[in-house]
């Protein structure tokens, strides 16, 4: 069975939960590890994804240890987008908009 893996890195702007782990992870870059095996039999090269994994780095009491989570790429995506609303939200608060002039 051939097997790839590929790596990539996502980005939080804002602290992130995972379903199916406890806690919040902070804000920040995370690498992502993809793990695939060839499709055998086709008449083209094939790939299909058997894993996908967060790597956290550890903090307090754990800090300099590294966890590779296994989540499900549709959580992942998911998680993403939470913090995408949650960064565009924070970008429209009135608070944050100037009053507009009176264009005369």
């Amino acid at each position: 069975m051939n097997m790839r893996s590929t790596r990539s890195t996502v980005t939080f702007s804002n602290p992130f939960t995972l379903s199916g782990y406890p806690g919040e992870l902070p804000a920040g870059d995370y690498q992502v590890l993809v793990e695939e095996e060839l499709l055998q039999g086709l008449s083209f090269e094939a790939y299909r994804r058997t894993a996908t994994y967060l790597t956290v780095r550890g903090r307090g009491n754990h800090a300099g240890r590294t966890e590779l989570r296994a989540t499900s790429e549709n959580d992942l995506i998911e998680a993403l987008n939470r913090d995408q609303a949650a960064t565009e939200t924070n970008f429209r608060s009135d608070a944050a908009l100037s009053p507009q002039e009176d264009q005369k």
